[in-house]
């Protein structure tokens, strides 16, 4: 498969790794459904032919459910999945546990409803809401777990004793971990007998042996989508005698333990998947045909991005799902490279994809960096070798991509890149880091290095076989430590410079009767400009065209790397021991005096997704910097507002120290949004950009985008374009999230006709 020649959008078939998250129903389970909406679409209550029809379908299903569970004894529930399963097992429990307190006259708040560190939050959630509903007012603890995700037993022996219910899970939906439920139950069972004890299968249902009914567990359920069964059906194992009281109440169905007319096509399709459970010439693969899956899988992972680190231990986890993280790489970075290849993986819990870090990782100890760039692969039981084998071709092809792009390092093909040369903006967070190249001379200048982008930006500088000119930092950083020593180590510059990274041997130029220090990169100059006010050594870096007499500054600085003496929508703070209001003051009057209204301003923090800003633009939202640069406000006056802004922060201790009062109200502008039919019947008259990654761009994109702008690149892409802001832009990505940043981040700066495709690609 070559990168270089795959650019048909639909060149490449869907490979679905995203199992945990739902499934595909199975064929044989649809076909089962729609025969049951044709043909036994009875209502089971009803007492005429098709009604009893309809009820034997119900009844063989529930029976066959109690096989596959070893529930010869207790009750079988069907629900509508596992959330209502979930609330039906903890409300039944603590409706009893209610009662038991009253009789004996106990205070619920000297007890503890358990659950572990690890659960879906499905279940701490519904513990709290009930607890609080019922006025139990217990208290809601974790289970801790160690490194391999597993429960203390010894804390639950502790805490057992004044516990009114306790909620484990068989399986863990984002590692696979699984406990072991006899030596759980020999804990629990031991410390209390009566406790209410909830198992969330859903996991393990189809990955793990079950057999209940010779265990004390008290409630059980499960969900069908998780196991090739359409969403909507699901179902609630109760052991016999456990407490029961009705989720739902009405026209008493489930023989009146859970009202609402049955969903027999469900039904039907959940029946076909019991029934390959429970055959011994099943379509699901054996486990240690999983296992070997696995296996392959994880090798071909190792392979494709050697700096792998898996999250789990295999011997304690289900063979049917993979989470790792890959050093040097966000979650959202790589699911956005997997995205762009049609693998389908996520980055931890489908209903919490949204989270920049992993709970169940953080619960279980693992470092920050493996939390933050957790990625969950999962299959089911269904999967074939061929499949997994395409997988394994494709997840290679993907990390080809980022070979090709220099996010990481191929020797064997250095000649091959697509050179550098432009602007690029990195950030971790609200953290920017500036790399400017020039791709004739190979020469770089890199401008507030990130430490965790050290490697990453040492790759670049390898791949690109470029020459570093400096490294420099625009202010001593109060909240990180500056990776300029490192790089400057690794990638060998001798040359001497200040503590700052500024070269000890530049030139000079006279500007407004001042003179400045200058360097050149290829056909640039980079002026050095002290700014102090933010910190007592902030400078601004100005890149430039080389100044010939009567030139100015105004008319040939391209981009002004100010630090954090201006940040989108506020000032950086001067509530440091080095910092100074009375400095900034003076510093802004400077700038002002040497930028264009338009100048592009590269902060070193953007906390508001904006990549970049203007005099002109901050002037129109911020009163204070207006009134320092029009003299509408005195030092003094200054002084007092500035105090009054920083006074905003709240530094605390473990947490970022932010540069910057952020606004209290920072709303995306509105822009214009296209569907694909509105995009369909205007790609006459715009140019579609497609601002995704260069790796996401070379695995696959639409032959009607006209240019590949990437985030990193859209500041260097704006500049190029600030004296045509008229063409009518639409910028795609995968999801429409980037495409609606980044036009917004363009209408703000005075590209009106910007808009974007609403949806992205998944929508096309």
């Amino acid at each position: 498969m070559n990168i270089q020649n795959n650019f048909n959008n639909n060149e490449l078939s869907q490979i679905y790794l995203d199992s945990n998250a739902t499934t595909p129903v199975l064929p044989e389970a649809a076909t089962a459904a729609m025969s049951a909406m044709e043909h036994v679409f009875g209502n089971p209550s009803s007492s005429h032919i098709t009604g009893l029809q309809a009820k034997d379908l119900m009844e063989q299903t529930r029976d066959k459910a109690k096989q596959v569970l070893g529930a010869t004894h207790g009750n079988v529930i069907f629900t509508s999945g596992a959330t209502e399963g979930i609330q039906t097992a903890i409300l039944s429990a603590l409706v009893s546990a209610r009662t038991r307190l009253k009789n004996h006259q106990e205070n619920g708040q000297d007890y503890h409803l358990l659950y572990g560190a690890t659960e879906h939050k499905a279940v701490p959630e519904s513990l709290k809401h009930w607890n609080n509903l019922l006025g139990i007012n217990a208290k809601v603890t974790a289970i801790p777990v160690d490194h391999k995700g597993e429960l203390d037993h010894d804390f639950i022996a502790s805490h057992a004793n004044k516990a009114l219910m306790i909620c484990t899970m068989a399986v863990n939906n984002e590692t696979g971990v699984f406990q072991d439920l006899s030596a759980l139950e020999k804990t629990i069972r031991q410390a209390n007998p009566d406790v209410y004890w909830m198992v969330d299968c859903v996991q393990a249902l189809g990955k793990m042996a079950l057999n209940l009914a010779k265990t004390t567990i008290d409630y059980a359920p499960f969900s069908g989508h998780k196991l090739y069964a359409p969403k909507g059906i699901g179902f609630i194992y109760i052991r016999q005698n456990a407490p029961f009281t009705p989720f739902i109440a009405g026209g008493g169905q489930e023989s009146g333990l859970r009202s609402g007319t049955e969903n027999l096509p469900g039904m039907a399709a959940i029946n076909v998947i019991f029934d390959q459970l429970l055959k011994t010439d099943s379509c699901f693969a054996s486990q240690a045909k999983l296992l070997q899956y696995r296996q392959q899988l994880a090798e071909t992972l190792t392979q494709a991005f050697p700096q792998i680190v898996f999250n789990h231990h295999f011997d304690n986890s289900v063979p049917t799902t993979l989470n790792f993280a890959i050093k040097g790489f966000s979650s959202k970075e790589m699911m956005d490279l997997f995205d762009a290849a049609n693998i389908r993986v996520s980055s931890g819990s489908a209903c919490s994809s949204k989270v920049t870090r992993s709970f169940v990782l953080d619960a279980m100890g693992l470092p920050a960096w493996q939390s933050e760039s957790a990625i969950r692969l999962s299959f089911g039981p269904a999967i074939t070798q061929a499949e997994i084998e395409q997988a394994c071709e494709r997840i290679m092809f993907a990390s080809q991509a980022l070979t090709h792009s220099c996010m990481v390092l191929d020797n064997d093909a250095l000649n091959a890149k697509t050179p550098l040369n432009g602007l690029v903006q990195l950030r971790v967070g609200g953290s920017c880091t500036w790399i400017y190249a020039n791709a004739a001379t190979k020469q770089v200048i890199i401008i507030d290095p990130l430490p965790q982008l050290a490697e990453r930006i040492n790759t670049l500088v390898q791949c690109q076989q470029l020459t570093v000119v400096a490294i420099i930092d625009t202010h001593g950083h109060a909240d990180h430590v500056s990776a300029r020593s490192l790089l400057t180590e690794v990638i060998n510059l001798t040359s001497a410079e200040d503590h700052l990274g500024w070269p000890a041997t530049t030139k000079s130029c006279i500007i407004n009767q001042k003179s400045y220090q200058y360097i050149e990169i290829a056909d640039k100059w980079l002026i050095k400009v002290p700014t102090p006010g933010h910190t007592q050594d902030s400078i601004s870096l100005l890149l430039c065209h080389p100044l010939k007499e009567n030139d100015t500054l105004a008319n040939n600085t391209l981009f002004a790397f100010c630090g954090d003496t201006i940040l989108m929508g506020t000032l950086g703070r001067t509530n440091f021991d080095s910092s100074s209001a009375v400095d900034m003051y003076s510093s802004l009057q400077l700038l002002s005096s040497l930028l264009a209204p338009q100048t592009l301003i590269c902060p070193s923090h953007d906390y508001q997704n904006e990549f970049a800003t203007h005099l002109e633009a901050e002037c129109q939202r911020n009163k204070l910097l207006s009134n320092v640069i029009t003299g509408a406000l005195s030092v003094s006056e200054f002084e007092v507002a500035k105090t009054k802004l920083d006074s905003h922060l709240n530094d605390q201790q473990g947490q970022e120290i932010l540069c910057g009062a952020t606004p209290s109200c920072s709303t995306g502008l509105a822009v214009r949004e296209l569907n694909s039919s509105m995009l369909t019947a205007s790609l006459n008259d715009i140019k579609l950009i497609d601002i995704r990654e260069p790796h996401e761009y070379a695995l696959q994109h639409s032959p009607k985008a006209s240019e590949n702008v990437p985030l990193t690149r859209l500041v260097d892409f704006m500049q190029q374009h600030l004296q045509d802001k008229t063409t009518q832009w639409v910028l795609v990505c995968r999801s429409g999230s980037r495409s609606l940043v980044a036009a917004q981040a363009m209408q703000r700066l005075g590209f009106n006709n910007i808009s974007h495709l609403k949806g992205g690609y998944a929508l096309i």
